[in-house]
């Protein structure tokens, strides 16, 4: 029995479509993110498949004719070859609880789950230790050390409000910014839009980005039907990751938040938050969750999503009620660029996830 490894393109839309009925066979759904994946086939029929999303391998699912034979750890290996190719060696799997024995078989550890559901892994059995080392170099005196997690996308007067709040509250502050580029203002504008915004909070770290704050663009939720279940285990292991090993790496005895008016799903995220940071279920330190009065212009409270929505529709004037000065330029600059490209960028950020 002769099977046919192919590497398939997102751009090839029969092969797509052939992959995706595969995998509606097998109970996933197709994953958008996915930028390649590799079939198998045995007579021209598709019996196994995997996805490659930046360093994230997905939808990987193996028909039942063929399981047992080897081929799972076989196409897993190809997988992670093709990654390496593609110049990712710092590698994360999300997958079924029962296949985390597969992917351990290829150099894959576990670093937090959802019982019976999902497990995360990567490829290194230290990295996510080393990185807490790391972090700890960073820790400050004191016995309330505060912790904020935002996209910032991007940066308003109401993050920086929420900033100033907390800073004041604590003798230290952390601040973690989403890594991901996963929105029309990259990682490094973000990063220095939020530096300039809070250089003169004297008891403020601004952490770069690590991919260990989970962004919820990159959870899959292709094997996962129930978008509130999904969501659910989203919480759940990103915030086990956080208070398992970034907080204590930190001494962080607080969370800060912003409430949430407008959006139901991070208004949940912001209960659950409560829950997974302060039950005594988890073996960790607790971390006390806060949340902080979002500010207001007028009577709507300021957001990321309405300053995005303002960018849309060309409104310089109410941007620059809504943001810092260093963000009110920068987004200037970006009105002024041809109109055409201006259109096209602009409206790309407004469909984005996130605060």
């Amino acid at each position: 029995m002769d099977r046919v490894f192919r590497i398939i393109k997102r751009s090839d839309h029969q092969r797509i479509v052939e992959i995706t009925h595969f995998l509606r066979e097998n109970d996933l759904n197709i994953d958008t993110s996915v930028e390649v994946f590799i079939t198998v086939s045995v007579d021209e029929r598709l019996v196994a498949c995997g996805g490659i999303a930046g360093n994230i391998i997905k939808c990987v699912a193996i028909s039942e004719q063929v399981r047992g034979e080897g081929l799972a750890l076989t196409l897993a290996t190809e997988l992670v070859n093709l990654a390496y190719e593609r110049h990712h060696s710092h590698l994360f799997i999300y997958t079924k609880i029962q296949n985390q024995s597969l992917f351990k078989q290829c150099g894959f550890y576990p670093i937090a789950s959802v019982p019976g559901i999902v497990v995360l892994m990567e490829n290194s059995s230290c990295r996510l230790s080393r990185y807490a080392r790391q972090l700890s170099t960073l820790r400050q005196p004191g016995k309330k050390i505060g912790s904020i997690v935002m996209n910032a996308n991007p940066f308003t007067l109401g993050h920086q409000y929420l900033v100033r709040q907390a800073a004041a509250q604590c003798d230290w502050l952390h601040l973690f910014l989403v890594k991901e580029d996963n929105s029309r203002f990259p990682y490094q504008d973000r990063l220095q839009l939020v530096l300039n915004g809070t250089q003169d909070i004297a008891n403020l770290t601004v952490h770069a980005g690590s991919e260990y704050m989970i962004s919820r663009a990159t959870f899959p939720c292709y094997f996962i039907k129930d978008q509130g279940v999904a969501d659910d285990c989203y919480t759940e292991i990103d915030l086990k990751i956080f208070r398992q090993y970034l907080a204590p790496a930190l001494g962080i005895t607080h969370r800060f938040v912003g409430t949430e008016p407008f959006c139901t799903v991070t208004a949940k995220y912001n209960r659950d938050m409560s829950y997974w940071l302060e039950t005594p279920d988890l073996p960790y330190p607790p971390i006390e969750l806060v949340e902080i009065e979002r500010l207001k212009y007028g009577a709507t409270a300021i957001s990321a999503s309405w300053v995005r929505k303002l960018l849309a529709q060309g409104d310089k004037d109410t941007i620059s009620k809504l943001v810092p000065a260093a963000t009110c330029h920068y987004l200037q600059r970006l009105l002024a660029q041809p109109a055409k490209a201006s259109a096209s960028a602009v409206n790309k950020s407004v469909f984005q996830l996130g605060e």
